[in-house]
């Protein structure tokens, strides 16, 4: 006899159908579990069986064998758990098989029979669907994030008692009461609150930080403690646009995959803000495990801003591992059990003092560092990761004549989404989003050469590498589409090239 279910493999954001074949042999009793499953599924044995008995039904007391197929591909995880034991209850004919093959299952067993939330609901539905799997059977506590996938029709189940009376047995009991178990959210991946107004002063640094929001740029600012830098970048999630359809739901499917997604406030639209503790680990960046990695905070970040505080003080070899993103938009990490691809879009801002007593902006004779030590220590961010850097100034201490208020966040947001929507025009056949990502060939052809002479004079002086080039033109542009140019003039280059360069001529 054999029972057949189908469920959604997850390798990374992509997922595969999975079909799940129960065989019942009479022979003596046995669970054998087959079709490369790691622990957490082979320990699905237990569950289910365990499952089954709490629900009221008889569990078939002969050797009974489940392949996941296809059988070369890894899986992971409890989410075929709910998969499993549809498939072994039909094999029995606990439930009528005919129903139960028409429905995809995602969900982890509770040993009472409860249908618990598992994590990454919105890709695999999403995969099921695009399969041609519209009928879905998910937890209770996972439906407001499954009916968030266009297409799909959700069934919400509690217990496995409930599922099973849905697929014709009438005998089947919960033994627990259908309690809807909600997923977990585990880290806040809001925007942080604050206003543009509250800081003071700074306009040279505002300014900076309209330019890098119009055109999606990496910042880097580096100034004395309490000169702003940290308020300066909690502020730029306030004064992005909203996240386009694409990037909302693949940020959506990130943070459902790591665990920190709220379904009850719907798709993620504003852009998520990450800022990692200096300690974190390179896996904890861009992402880990010792099977099939799981995102990091770069993928958390995507469509939004990855701020690194004290960004010196971070392992020289995590920021290492952050120059493939920045190029590239995705990262692809290799285990042994197979590659993940995950979203990696980011704007990264970097904070830093000059040195680390922080002092050297400070009164003459403040800083009591030498110069080898401000050099060695600022010396962590190497040149190739600055080097991809759009924009990077000197953030000096406010005194007390330049404490005014500026523009308060809503009004700078309604500048930028005018300079996007400027941009979007002008290239959206390239394909891109923002000035940051703009081809060199484009600029390169877009740009008069009497504007981009200022910084074809600093390659040639090896003032700027041809990258830096190219980003010196973006910034340019940026510019221009936030003064309303048609494109960028001598001024305009001049002003990026001062951005880049922290203020000092090249």
């Amino acid at each position: 006899m054999i029972g057949r279910a189908r469920s959604i493999a997850l390798t990374g954001l992509t997922g595969h159908v999975i079909d799940i074949e129960a065989h019942i042999a009479a022979s003596l009793p046995a669970f054998t579990l087959v079709g490369l499953p790691d622990a957490a599924l082979q320990e699905s044995r237990d569950r289910v069986r365990a499952a089954v008995g709490s629900s009221g039904l008889t569990w078939p007391n002969r050797r009974i064998t489940v392949n996941l197929s296809p059988a070369s591909l890894p899986k992971s995880g409890s989410g075929t758990d709910l998969g499993i034991a549809v498939a072994i209850m039909a094999a029995a004919g606990l439930v009528d098989a005919k129903a139960a093959r028409r429905l995809a299952y995602l969900g982890e067993l509770g040993l009472d029979g409860r249908v618990r939330p598992i994590r990454g609901i919105l890709p695999a539905v999403a995969a099921a669907v695009e399969a041609g799997l519209t009928d879905v059977v998910v937890p209770a506590g996972n439906a407001e994030e499954a009916r968030l996938v266009p297409g799909a029709v959700v069934t919400a189940v509690a217990t496995l008692a409930e599922l099973a009376r849905r697929l014709g047995n009438d005998d089947a009991v919960a033994a627990a009461d259908a309690v809807v178990l909600p997923q977990a959210v585990s880290v806040d991946s809001g925007v942080p609150a604050g206003d543009l107004a509250d800081v003071r002063g700074q306009a040279d640094a505002r300014w900076a930080l309209e330019v890098a929001a119009a055109g999606g740029h990496h910042l880097l600012m580096v100034g004395p403690p309490g000169a702003g830098k940290t308020m300066l970048a909690s502020r730029l999630p306030g004064i992005l646009p909203d996240l386009q359809p694409e990037d909302a739901v693949a940020a959506t499917s990130v943070h459902s995959l790591a665990g920190t997604f709220d379904a009850a406030s719907g798709l993620l639209r504003r852009p998520p803000f990450e800022a990692p503790h200096h300690s974190a680990s390179a896996a904890a960046i861009v992402g880990g495990g010792s099977l099939l990695a799981r995102p990091g905070a770069i993928s958390r970040a995507h469509g939004g801003v990855l701020f690194l505080d004290e960004a010196p003080e971070f392992s020289v070899h995590v920021l290492q591992t952050l120059r493939q993103p920045l190029e590239s938009g995705q990262i692809v990490l290799h285990r042994a059990h197979g590659a993940v691809r995950y979203p990696a879009r980011f704007q990264l801002v970097l904070a830093a003092n000059p040195c680390p007593c922080g002092k050297f902006y400070g009164p003459a004779g403040a800083c009591s560092c030498t110069a080898i030590v401000r050099r060695r220590y600022f010396g962590r961010l190497s040149g190739p990761l600055l080097d991809r850097v759009d924009i990077q100034l000197d953030v000096h201490p406010v005194r007390r004549g330049e404490a005014a208020a500026g523009e308060p966040s809503e009004v700078v947001a309604a500048r930028v989404r005018e300079a996007r929507e400027r941009a979007r025009s002008r290239h959206g056949d390239l394909g891109v989003l923002s000035n940051a990502q703009l081809p060199g060939s484009w600029l390169r052809s877009a740009t008069s050469a009497s504007a981009a002479r200022p910084a074809y004079a600093a390659v040639d002086r090896g003032a700027l590498t041809a990258r830096g080039l190219d980003r010196v033109l973006r910034v340019a542009w940026t510019i221009a589409d936030l003064a309303g140019l048609a494109q960028p003039g001598e001024d305009e280059v001049l002003r990026a090239m001062a951005l880049r360069t922290r203020g000092e001529p090249g």
